[in-house]
């Protein structure tokens, strides 16, 4: 369902805060950055672009434009759950601004936001009653502390991607052009087979230093690393097409449907066929 926020044309951005007892809006998308703090609502489920999880008694996530997303209760059996919620426009920071040096940082966050962003619980707890007290600023301390909340974010460590990559058209930034062009090139073929020779050629490398080359920049192995980019396609497929699942997983570059059941489930906690209606039932998926 697309979502037509309450974010006027003419508003820096929007913020809600509520305590309810359950979740009662659909899956859903709109053209806005979201912030969106949960307290209070240990065992509720949470779908945002190709990942499905089930949450602690506190979490912020930051969803980029057009990205799926909603909060079911499933095991939560809260009725004082407290959520505050932060919309902004996606142009309220240009690319002009975001392409200062100043601001790489930001921009940084906001390209990430495409896959979805978990904050550590350390980062929450240390956010929390800033977010909590930025509905009482005054309308430009609002848009200032709004920007002060978004660059501690930016700054802080240990975040969590939500999607896998290849989800979003996302541009792959790594501070480093090598790892940059083989991600570009793991991206644009990924439906065919692809070696450690020719990545590592791509990154005009011996195979045994760009094992430890790719490791230590990401923190992920080669096949991690493409196997991610192959089950983003493949989420969003699932998603978006009605095709075969079996179909899906060899366009996608797997090489037998066992294969992908087996690193779909390992990544995600649920086999694709589950992933698939979690999304057409929309309040239905139980684990």
């Amino acid at each position: 369902m697309r979502e037509t926020t309450s974010l006027n044309a003419g508003d820096c951005f929007t913020i809600s805060s509520r305590v309810k007892k359950d979740f009662d809006f659909p899956l859903h998308y709109h053209d806005e950055y979201e912030l969106n703090l949960i307290i209070n609502a240990k065992g509720a489920k949470r779908i945002v672009g190709g990942s499905i999880g089930v949450i602690d008694d506190m979490e912020l996530v930051f969803i980029g434009p057009n990205i799926y997303h909603a909060w079911f209760l499933h095991q939560c059996t809260s009725t004082e759950i407290q959520e505050v919620t932060i919309q902004f426009h996606k142009d309220l920071f240009d690319e002009n601004f975001l392409n200062r040096n100043q601001a790489s940082i930001l921009k940084n966050m906001f390209n990430n936001a495409q896959l979805g962003i978990l904050f550590s619980r350390e980062t929450t707890k240390g956010l929390v009653n800033r977010i909590l007290d930025l509905n009482q600023k005054s309308r430009f301390d609002a848009v200032l502390e709004l920007l002060s909340i978004l660059h501690s974010l930016s700054v802080s460590s240990n975040i969590k991607l939500l999607s896998d990559t290849g989800f979003s058209d996302q541009n792959f930034c790594f501070k480093s052009r090598r790892i940059e062009k083989v991600f570009e090139y793991m991206h644009n073929n990924y439906d065919k087979q692809i070696t450690l020779a020719d990545v590592a050629r791509v990154a005009n490398m011996p195979q045994v230093s760009f094992s430890r080359f790719i490791k230590k920049r990401t923190g992920k192995t080669f096949i991690e690393s493409l196997n991610e980019i192959r089950l983003g396609h493949a989420s969003r497929m699932l998603i978006d097409t009605e095709a075969h699942i079996a179909g899906i997983a060899y366009k996608c570059g797997f090489n037998n449907i066992s294969n992908f059941n087996r690193i779909f489930k390992r990544k995600k906690q649920c086999i694709p066929r589950e992933f698939r209606e979690a999304y057409s039932n929309g309040r239905s998926f139980y684990i």
